[in-house]
């Protein structure tokens, strides 16, 4: 068994101790602001997060022993930032969204674990693959993710997914109408925003697909073929959904349409094509398997969780 002393206990301690502080900051001093309403301050929160997504990246690439876990650490730390200052926006962005934000709440948690895991690695000096397959997943996903979020792209996007949308309601009920983002029908009026395009879970598979070093292009192909088509047919079915039930029992129905039945069928259909993809490209499983026994490898923070517990 490996032995820590006091001051590695410590810097342990800190990887549990910091993420608190950034919720707390992110609740505190980052209250839900209209986008464009302080552009300064969106600036720095964009500097972080790209800064985060490029040490991600660089600490995936190369292969210095203890610089790629130093660099990566680092990485995940400022991205666990960014973060932070958004559960705010995300739980009032979206007329009170509060699975979002409590995912966001512990979001900031696991990205620390992550980091804590990758200075554990430093110390034992030992390399666990599914660390830096994760550095990648975030890297490519966020950088797509927020390439086109920030982009010109995000609001073709939008409209196209709301034409689709309005197009297959209209399939089934007639008489649904479309002016740009907004599509109307009997009761309901929704206006497509860009969490409406499923760009999020798109990109998770495509995250998760291209990092993996051992997989064949063809594989990878599949794997992407099997997804993001699914995901993209999906969603539009979410939407058409969505106005749907609105407009048959009232706008007053909007939060259970989409926060309940649209997001609970989501997850049941990630969840699916998840299993598909594992048929596919097994060495996908592999990693998430490395990922949840990361707590296996007894660190000084298991540790002394573990000793807490007991107490009680």
């Amino acid at each position: 068994m490996v032995r820590y002393n006091h001051r590695e206990n410590t810097i342990a301690l800190l990887f549990l101790i910091i993420p608190i502080i950034f919720v707390i900051i992110g609740l505190v001093f980052f209250p839900y602001r209209p986008l464009g309403s302080e552009i300064v301050l969106e600036a720095i929160l964009l500097l972080s997060l790209y800064t985060s997504l490029i040490l991600l990246g660089i600490g995936f690439v190369i292969k210095k022993e203890g610089l790629d876990n130093k660099i990566k650490i680092v990485g995940w730390g400022l991205f666990a930032f960014f973060w932070s200052t958004k559960i705010n926006t995300l739980y009032f962005s979206e007329d009170g969204d509060f699975v979002n934000a409590f995912l966001c709440i512990v979001g900031v948690f696991v990205l620390f674990y992550i980091a804590y895991h990758e200075w554990l690695s430093t110390k034992n000096k030992k390399k666990i693959s599914c660390l830096n397959w994760t550095a990648g997943v975030a890297a490519i996903a966020g950088i797509i993710y927020f390439g086109i979020e920030m982009t010109p792209l995000e609001m073709w996007l939008r409209e196209v997914v709301a034409t689709q949308s309005a197009w297959l309601l209209n399939v089934f009920t007639g008489n649904v109408t479309q002016s740009g983002l907004h599509i109307g029908w009997e009761l309901a009026y929704v206006k497509i925003i860009f969490a409406c395009t499923a760009v999020q879970s798109m990109v998770i598979f495509v995250g998760m697909i291209l990092p993996l070093t051992k997989v064949s292009i063809k594989r990878k192909c599949i794997g992407l073929l099997v997804t993001v088509v699914p995901v993209y047919l999906l969603n539009l079915i979410r939407n058409a959904l969505v106005v749907y039930l609105v407009g048959i029992y009232g706008p007053e129905f909007f939060g259970t349409a989409h926060n309940i039945i649209g997001k609970g069928g989501s997850l049941i259909a990630l969840v699916l094509l998840l299993l598909i993809v594992i048929k596919v490209i097994p060495e996908v499983f592999d990693e998430i398997i490395c990922l949840t026994d990361l707590y296996k490898r007894n660190g000084p923070l298991e540790r002394s969780i573990k000793r807490v517990w007991r107490k009680k």
